[in-house]
């Protein structure tokens, strides 16, 4: 039975993680009192005793956890942007080529980030192919469900006076500063940062993003594209769909409550639109935690996930 502490159990994230894993034969779950749940030695200790720590926590408290490991054993699955792009650490994505085995002998796991999640499925596969350049500029819209901002946007969303704009969609990350950028460029393999707009709107969860190309700055077609994603996403986790549309709309809640994801190729051959769909509180965050759990400690993949028909 593998010991389990969440380090963060009260967040998002980390109740999502515990729901997905309580009932599990294979798991031993770590509690400490919620009142201990900053005392750093309760932590600490809580940390050590276990197999695998998952650390939900804001990015400085989530480096201050894994600096609490003082032993060879414990593995940190960390939710937070922390360690996306940190040396020693293993980006949790196990679709992309060779991270899977990455993944299974790594002690230091980070989790990817729901709109990066998205943008890389699309785009890194495509680079390593050859298909798209590096330096080629793109732009990446990705529309979220507002369960992405956490508890306080939850609460916000879901208050009985809130403002009229909640009731449409709302850009962010106008600067082009987003947090998730870093990794976006870095785990694509890209050298020019996207041109990157993600939109929150008034919907729980669910997530689909959006990469546009011009045929003109590729190195082949709209159908070596699909190829490339036929041979690179057939599951258990993520799957290419060769029709990926109904009646030409794709909704961005066809897959809440769900952790797999799908991929799609729309659009002409001079203009060509990618489309990856996902929950971002599944394959966005604590399902591809629970992926990343399963592959790291030997069990099925697919372990305590919710898959297309599951559902």
């Amino acid at each position: 039975m593998t010991k389990v502490f969440i380090d963060g159990s009260a967040g998002t994230a980390g109740l999502q993680i515990h729901q997905r894993l309580e009932s599990r034969p294979d798991v031993d779950l770590i509690t400490i009192p919620y009142e201990k749940r900053h005392d750093a030695d309760v932590r600490s200790d809580a940390i050590n005793a276990s197999d695998v720590a998952f650390l939900c926590l804001p990015d400085d408290a989530a480096r201050e956890s894994a600096s609490l490991v003082k032993n060879d054993h414990t593995i940190l699955i960390d939710t937070s942007t922390a360690h996306r792009t940190a040396e020693g650490w293993t980006y949790g994505f196990p679709e992309l080529k060779g991270q899977r085995e990455a993944i299974m002998a790594s002690r230091r796991i980070a989790n990817p980030g729901c709109h990066a999640s998205g943008f890389i499925v699309l785009t890194q596969p495509l680079v390593q192919a050859g298909i798209l350049p590096p330096e080629v500029g793109v732009q990446c819209f990705s529309l979220t469900g507002y369960s992405g901002g956490g508890k306080k946007m939850i609460a916000e969303y879901e208050a009985p006076e809130r403002p009229a704009e909640f009731d449409s969609g709302r850009v962010y990350g106008l600067t082009q500063n987003h947090k998730h950028l870093k990794e976006m460029v870095k785990i694509s393999g890209l050298t020019t940062p996207p041109v990157f707009c993600p939109v929150i709107a008034d919907y729980y969860c669910g997530m689909e993003t959006v990469v546009s190309l011009f045929r003109k700055d590729l190195r082949g077609s709209a159908e070596d594209i699909r190829e490339v994603f036929r041979e690179c996403y057939q599951g258990p986790v993520v799957f290419f769909d060769e029709e990926g549309n109904d009646h030409g709309i794709l909704g961005s809640n066809n897959f809440a409550q769900r952790d797999d994801m799908t991929v799609t190729v729309c659009g002409n051959e001079d203009r060509i639109v990618l489309i990856s769909r996902f929950d971002n509180l599944g394959k966005g965050a604590s399902g591809a935690a629970v992926q990343n759990f399963n592959l790291v400690t030997g069990q099925p993949e697919t372990a305590g996930l919710k898959l297309g028909g599951d559902v």
